[in-house]
């Protein structure tokens, strides 16, 4: 039956993101049950782009990226693969018909990473919602269920919720992404003489996008605020804790919130989720 299969397939996806992502899977979990399939499912999709261009350095990254793409495109077209992480993510794609332009802007920004080293500002921006900014989109098509109206409303909260994640991820993996693959995504940041002031102006900008998401987040549907507000809360705990590192030291580890904080910080959500706090 075609029915297993789409199960066996949407366990791929879940599985890739319990295996990636303790911080997502967690969050997902915290979405109404109807939501968490279709959120894990982007987010397989997702991430399996990604580790092509992050991590399989031994192979032919741009033939595999290439490949990925074509068969990305094709399962849509034809609603099924046998990729199960591609059939998965078709599902969610045809189901609440997320738009097309999201997935060519995500796929160009892979494509990028392929050989861009360095960005200006306007290539910076550009990066920034390709990778990120469309995925908070994707995942708003699925959290408005259908709902054109809101999705248009909340658009600009979700492009600054998954753009202040992105930036908070260019921070903290600063030292694998310039040591290891040799990427600088700030633009005019030379992180070997990393000032004061260069850090606290990408820090104020990512505390604007965290202050404009969350006012997107109260706004949210019933059945994916709390989940969504747990993650932003996780992202921003991390950011917390990435500026109280000094500039010369911020290549010298992977800042990290640890088990206990992450159960510390879901408790407390959910003690002002309860009391109508958020």
């Amino acid at each position: 039956m075609i029915t297993l299969f789409h199960e066996v397939s949407q366990d791929c996806s879940r599985i890739t993101t319990e295996k990636y992502s303790t911080s997502f899977s967690s969050a997902i979990r915290l979405l109404h049950k109807d939501l968490r399939t279709p959120i894990f499912n982007i987010y397989g999709f997702v991430r399996f782009a990604d580790e092509i261009v992050d991590s399989f350095h031994d192979y032919d990254k741009a033939t595999l990226l290439a490949e990925f793409k074509t068969a990305t495109y094709d399962a849509i077209e034809k609603k099924i693969s046998m990729n199960p992480i591609l059939h998965s993510f078709q599902l969610t794609v045809n189901q609440y018909q997320i738009d097309r332009e999201l997935i060519d802007a995500f796929l160009y920004s892979m494509e990028l990473d392929l050989d861009q080293r360095k960005y200006d500002r306007a290539g910076y921006e550009q990066y920034i919602y390709g990778s990120a900014e469309v995925v908070g989109l994707m995942c708003l098509f699925v959290f408005c269920e259908g709902h054109k109206q809101m999705y248009e409303q909340l658009k600009p909260y979700a492009r600054s919720l998954g753009a202040a994640f992105q930036k908070v991820n260019f921070l903290r993996d600063l030292k694998a992404d310039y040591e290891g693959l040799e990427r600088v995504y700030f633009p005019g940041c030379d992180f070997r003489n990393f000032s004061v002031a260069d850090k606290q102006a990408i820090e104020e900008d990512i505390q604007r996008d965290f202050n404009h998401a969350y006012e997107g987040i109260l706004k949210l549907p019933m059945k994916s605020r709390f989940g969504v507000y747990v993650a932003y809360k996780y992202y921003l705990s991390l950011f917390k804790k990435i500026k109280k590192v000094r500039p010369q030291n911020i290549l010298e580890e992977r800042i990290r919130i640890p088990d206990y904080g992450k159960i510390f910080i879901l408790a407390k959500a959910g003690i002002r989720s309860h009391f109508n706090l958020l």
